[in-house]
């Protein structure tokens, strides 16, 4: 393989987002413990917490907490150790998440797709592929996502192609759900060969024939940026070239740290949805005319509701941390029977989050009282961001998956769906 190298294109089309935005004027720190992890996202949290609803309810792009987040050292904390990185757990992985999420999920989901390509690239890129990406996100760049196309037949059915040119490949196609693509250095474009195997073509922020539409108008998860990408003759180096078909060929974690990712943004809503149900309670709500109670925070009732939430979140961040435990050793001894459990547990741990992130922002207004709908206080975007991000991937088909394992001894699939 040559040299691996950046082309910038003078081309620009990043919707409002300053040019310098991208421009890197110092490297990232560099994290060294899961401890560390932790600690940092707690204290970017409180900051990040700050101007979440106001981003919410304006749809701000959150371009300076995403370059506090990546430039935390917090987007590498899963590169390899023998590459530099902390190489943290899952289940600090799942910590960090869950705490950004918390107080705003858009945060919380911007990076998860550039994890997941982060194991696609310790799974199936070269060595020396390896070696430039990996210091790049040690550096503190970001990748994006254009993966999902929301016109083909299923989510697995791409249409965007990727070609081989007298120049090296090119790449045609328009692509959807491209969470963090406005926001990335790099962007990695899932596309399908001539053999119509899917592969990753990696190309700059700035590259030539990429168009990148501000256009996600969803109403929760409003500022993941998560439009349009659209791709015309994408001149791609074949350097950039990951055969990510590969991790599903052979038993992987790979399907299940995308989705582990995925459950535990639900977790961190719920956790959200919870603190703010308590805090409202506490200063706001009144108690029930038959009550005969002065506070509402005596009323049995709530004190049950509030339990009762607390207890399904317990267990839906315990199974949660079993994933982790799971993918970890399937990461270290990649079995089908290691990630067959990871992904049966990954499968249990998005029911029980998926089920406590919506319960919890439904409960939070009933507690709360009919002056928690008020518009000002924006509390619906704890109910709009868990209806939103619960989507993904529909949860009836993670009891199809567990069930069909335990009852008919049928392997979970491969997919980054399941």
């Amino acid at each position: 393989m040559s040299h691996l190298n950046v082309a910038h294109s003078e081309e620009y089309r990043a919707n409002s987002v300053p040019f310098n935005f991208f421009e890197h004027t110092q490297d990232a720190h560099i994290i060294r413990s899961d401890e560390e992890a932790v600690e940092t996202a707690k204290k970017l949290a409180q900051t990040f917490a700050k101007e979440a609803s106001l981003r919410d309810q304006e749809r701000r792009l959150p371009l300076n907490e995403i370059q506090q987040f990546s430039q935390s050292g917090l987007w590498a904390i899963t590169v390899p150790k023998s590459f530099g990185g902390a190489g943290v757990s899952y289940r600090t992985v799942a910590e960090v998440i869950k705490t950004i999420s918390s107080v705003d999920p858009s945060l919380g989901q911007i990076p998860q797709n550039h994890l997941v390509f982060i194991e696609h690239l310790r799974l199936d890129a070269s060595p020396e592929q390896q070696k430039f990406f990996f210091n790049l996100v040690l550096k503190g760049t970001r990748l994006g996502n254009a993966f999902s196309e929301k016109n083909a037949k299923t989510v697995a059915d791409l249409e965007t192609t990727i070609r081989k040119t007298d120049k090296g490949y090119e790449i045609n196609g328009q692509k959807f759900f491209a969470t963090g693509a406005l926001l990335a250095h790099w962007i990695p474009i899932v596309a399908v060969n001539e053999d119509g195997l899917p592969v990753a073509a990696l190309v700059p922020q700035h590259t030539s024939g990429v168009n990148i539409i501000n256009d996600w108008s969803g109403f929760g998860q409003r500022t993941t940026a998560s439009g349009t990408v659209e791709l015309n003759q994408v001149e791609v180096n074949e350097n950039y070239l990951v055969p990510i078909h590969h991790a599903f060929e052979r038993p992987t974690p790979a399907g299940a740290i995308s989705q582990f990712i995925q459950a535990a943004v639900d977790a961190g809503i719920a956790r959200g949805a919870i603190e703010e149900t308590i805090g409202y309670v506490k200063t706001h709500s009144r108690p029930w005319i038959d009550s005969g109670l002065e506070r509402a925070t005596d009323d049995p009732y709530t004190i049950a509701s509030i339990g009762d939430l607390k207890i399904k979140l317990r267990a839906a961040e315990a199974v949660l941390d079993l994933a982790a435990d799971q993918i970890d050793q399937a990461i270290v001894q990649p079995s089908e029977e290691n990630v067959a459990q990871a992904t049966l547990l990954v499968a249990e741990a998005k029911v029980l989050t998926t089920e406590i992130a919506l319960l919890a922002s439904n409960k939070l207004f009933e507690l709360s009282g009919t002056r928690s709908t008020l518009s000002e206080l924006n509390l619906d975007r704890h109910w709009r961001n868990a209806r939103t991000h619960t989507l993904h991937d529909p949860v009836r088909w993670k009891y199809h998956i567990v069930g069909n394992y335990y009852l008919n001894n049928v392997q979970p699939p491969r997919h980054p769906w399941s």
